[in-house]
């Protein structure tokens, strides 16, 4: 058996600050190279592999020497490399639980079940934190015999529904779904999504509450048998309905809860990543990962090398179960509608504490 090798010692990151070409050896040093220089020092990268990024963005091979030794004898610098070195036991603990993970034989295969006892469920699946399919609970699904997109127009085409749209001109569309909210009316919407063919520009995803409102109740009464550890009480508060063309991409990112998420019509792609495998996603904006698994670009995100990437396809009547912490990004292969549910009945609650990274704002020079 092969056993995964742990990630390359660090590297300077590309993402260096804006300064003069190679050409102009008298690049100043700026507060924004002070910083990059702190971080690169933080994350144990060499000295003289850092010296030479600089010098090849025409900093003075003098002035960047100076600055390389003057930083970790600044006394900020000394407090945050005692916690920069407790976060690197941290993620070697993590990526050593991960080798063990990746040890697995199956671990790169999402296994696909047609039923599984509430047992089983919570002690491989849940407790377990492995993805699965389950293919068979959604078989008495009204839902798998009425929903199509002209059965939405037909019933529910004269409501109003909140959709994200004009996404394709925004790379941040999920992490700025705000901006992109519009109300339509459904039967709009649908007749859209049916003559737009395959596209990322817009999308009724779970943002849109939809199912809260009292006229989409009969939604509700097309779901029938429901996965194991289910509260059915819970499933009107706790379930979200999705709705878009072929092509539409929720980006990568992890939940702060466990879910499961029905295909009811087309089919989607599932790639996962493992939780453990998040310190190597460059993940320093809320849930989300600026990694594209459709076009990763590797100059720019080198830690994610050897990364390992689960993929699924989910079917018509099959559901992912996402279990705690997982990374996941999603494509629909055709036109889609889905169901999501999150009313878990476990010993605790299905809601998980996760400190916020917040974006850093970076000043203007």
């Amino acid at each position: 058996m092969d056993i995964p090798k742990p990630p390359a010692p660090p590297r300077p990151v590309e993402s260096q600050p804006e300064a003069a070409s190679p050409a102009s050896p008298n690049a100043p040093l700026t507060a924004e190279w002070v910083r990059w220089v702190t971080e690169q020092l933080l994350r144990g990268c060499a000295p003289d592999s850092m010296l030479a990024v600089m010098a090849g963005a025409g900093i003075d091979p003098q002035a960047a020497a100076e600055l390389v030794a003057l930083v970790p004898a600044n006394a900020v610098y000394i407090a945050a490399e005692g916690r920069a070195q407790q976060l690197r036991k941290l993620e070697s603990t993590v990526a050593n639980l991960q080798l063990l993970w990746e040890m697995d034989p199956m671990y790169g295969i999402v296994e696909k079940r047609w039923s599984v006892s509430e047992e089983e469920f919570m002690e491989r699946y849940v407790r377990g934190c492995r993805p699965v399919v389950l293919t068979g609970h959604a078989r008495d699904w009204p839902a798998m015999r009425r929903w199509t997109p002209d059965d939405l127009k037909a019933r529910f085409g004269h409501l109003d529904v909140e959709v994200q749209a004009e996404r394709q001109a925004n790379p941040r569309y999920e992490e700025d779904k705000a901006l992109h909210r519009r109300s339509v009316r459904l039967g709009d919407f649908v007749d859209q999504v049916l003559a737009g063919g395959e596209t990322n520009d817009y999308y009724l995803t779970a943002n849109n509450e939809m199912l809260r409102q009292p006229g989409f109740a009969p939604l509700l009464d097309d779901i029938g048998s429901l996965p194991p550890c289910c509260d059915r009480a819970e499933l009107a508060a706790q379930s979200s309905f999705w709705f878009g063309p072929g092509g539409t991409v929720t980006p990568l990112h992890h939940d702060t809860i466990m879910l499961f998420h029905t295909q009811v019509v087309g089919r989607k792609r599932w790639r996962l990543i493992s939780p453990l495998q998040g310190q190597r996603l460059y993940n320093t904006s809320g849930v989300f990962s600026p990694i594209d698994l459709d076009a990763v670009d590797w100059k720019q995100f080198p830690l994610f090398e050897g990364v390992r990437v689960l993929e699924v396809d989910v079917w018509p009547g099959e559901t992912m179960f996402l279990p705690l912490g997982w990374w996941h990004q999603v494509r629909a292969l055709d036109i889609s509608l889905s169901f999501s549910y999150s009313n878990l009945a476990l010993p605790l609650p299905n809601n998980f504490s996760y400190f916020e990274l917040v974006p850093r704002v970076v000043p203007e020079a």
